[in-house]
């Protein structure tokens, strides 16, 4: 687990490729720092303020780090973020190093979060219960706890009732299974309990020529964990945030989906 400072974070963009990106060397742009930073505080403001009116202390939080609307899907990306102390929200959540085949699970800031070379400067995010809330909360701030269910090989489209891979979103709401339910100890065991409570994935229809492309040259993304019936007639089930935003409003365990735009930065 990291925890890393606020004004730490241009510092680590600088000096190189950020978890979760390509590894791509490139300088920092000044305009996306800010409308990164920008969207931080602008999420930190109304989560606090939330705090203040309803005592929100978790949600499920989702950046656009990629354009995914060829699937029609609005997100890319989710972790929890909760309120560590007044003013402080921090994220837990699962990033990928570098377009390789592994990754593991990170505690950082909101401006780490939305520092991630975004592809739409846009925060959502859905309030879970208060009963969620109260489950959740102490998992996170746990550092054995909030790790358990991790599994380091990563799939960017993993099979979502797989054991195989374990991608970011698909962490979360296994993660989410134990934190509410005691009797979860194992992937399996959380992946049963998604299933009972009506959690269902998003069907991404990929042909063969994009499976064969994206499987040989980047490294965090494999099909072979998929049913070949489901692999073979282009259907590849994954867990995404949209999916999830979706399920957790169904299923009671949530309420709707806040969205909130970043400001534009001043040009001068």
């Amino acid at each position: 687990m990291r925890r890393l400072s606020f004004f730490l974070v241009a510092i680590f963009l600088a000096a190189g490729a950020w978890a979760g990106t390509s590894c791509e060397q490139r300088q920092p742009d000044a305009r996306v720092l800010m409308q990164g930073l920008a969207l931080a505080q602008a999420t930190q403001e109304a989560l606090e303020a939330d705090y203040r009116r309803a005592g929100t202390e978790v949600v499920v939080l989702a950046r656009a780090g990629q354009d995914l609307s060829a699937y029609k899907l609005r997100y890319s990306h989710l972790g929890f973020a909760y309120r560590a102390e007044p003013g402080i929200w921090r994220v837990v959540h699962k990033l990928n190093q570098c377009g390789t085949a592994e990754a593991d699970i990170y505690r950082e800031g909101l401006a780490e979060f939305f520092l991630d070379d975004l592809w739409r400067y846009e925060a959502a995010w859905v309030v879970p219960t208060p009963a969620v809330q109260a489950q959740l909360l102490p998992v996170l701030k746990n550092d054995r706890r909030a790790v358990s269910l991790q599994h380091r090989p990563y799939n960017m489209v993993s099979y979502v009732w797989g054991l195989r891979y374990q991608q970011s979103n698909q962490w979360a709401i296994e993660t989410l299974a134990l934190a509410i339910d005691p009797n979860v100890t194992r992937r399996e065991m959380a992946q049963a309990w998604l299933r009972l409570k009506g959690y269902e994935p998003s069907v991404m229809n990929l042909g063969p020529i994009t499976r064969l492309g994206a499987r040989m040259n980047r490294a965090n993304v494999a099909f072979d964990d998929h049913p070949n019936e489901q692999r073979f007639t282009n259907r590849i089930e994954t867990v995404t945030v949209d999916s999830v935003f979706a399920w957790l409003s169904r299923a009671g365990l949530a309420g709707a989906v806040t969205r909130l735009t970043a400001p534009a930065p001043d040009p001068r």
